[in-house]
């Protein structure tokens, strides 16, 4: 085929639990204006062979030992040949069958960055709400002081822009490069109010969810500076206590 609209690359290992979702909504989408390309650290259960029985068109997979997600998502981007790539982890999905065709609406204009909302679902995949930070309808390197306000599943960029994930960062690799990619853009798309993606919650343990927000206080302060991040934290807990008391 020609080079397509967009790369959807999926990282997985040992992912047989979740990942039929994540392939049934690829599948279902109404725009086909793309490849699959599966990244797989050399899962010894059943994942391999719920990509090859989901026979969607376009795909590829790679399947070899790696350094964890970020060293697989930089693979990922060397393979890739979409104008735009879409990281949709194994357990995740796309929230209806014409997100991608919304999105391929607004690549017609040449966005670096097409962005949306993000809907949370459970095991069950029923809707459990939506994502605690919003997108906003102006997106800029400067919104992310604030916080990853769009989530990295519905965060889809320019190939040509995007620079490599930085491996010092074993959880928060995410956030920096958002904010690389956001100031390298010159244009970014937003696709409305409807959610383009469902995450899938599954929990994050206590102690990868304190160094991950460390790892993002020391991006915060290299970007944004020590002092109005300090105070901005502060802001942070203020909002998290809310959150919880709600």
């Amino acid at each position: 085929m020609m080079k397509p609209i967009f790369s959807i690359v999926t990282v997985t290992w040992n992912a047989a639990g979740v990942i039929q979702p994540t392939l049934d909504s690829v599948k279902e989408q109404s725009c086909s204006d793309y490849e699959y390309v599966v990244v797989d650290g050399k899962s010894t259960d059943d994942t391999l062979s719920l990509v090859r029985a989901a026979a969607i068109d376009n795909t590829r997979i790679i399947s070899e030992p790696d350094g964890g997600l970020y060293d697989a998502m930089n693979k990922a981007i060397g393979l890739a040949q979409g104008e735009y790539i879409i990281w949709l982890n194994a357990g995740d999905a796309f929230a209806a069958p014409d997100s991608l065709a919304r999105m391929a609406v607004l690549a017609q204009e040449h966005p670096d960055v097409i962005y949306g909302q993000t809907q949370v679902v459970n095991s069950e995949r029923q809707v459990v709400g939506k994502r605690h930070l919003t997108a906003p309808e102006h997106l800029t390197a400067d919104s992310f002081k604030h916080g990853m306000l769009v989530c990295h599943q519905a965060f889809v960029a320019r190939r040509t822009i995007m620079p490599k994930y930085d491996l010092q960062y074993r959880f928060s690799a995410d956030y920096d490069w958002c904010i690389k990619v956001l100031k390298a853009s010159q244009a970014n798309a937003y696709a409305g109010s409807e959610p383009l993606i469902s995450f899938l919650d599954e929990g994050t343990t206590s102690r990868n969810h304190k160094a991950s927000l460390k790892e993002r206080y020391r991006i915060m302060c290299k970007n944004y500076g020590t002092l109005p991040t300090l105070f901005r934290h502060v802001g942070f807990a203020v909002r998290h206590l809310l959150r919880k008391c709600r």
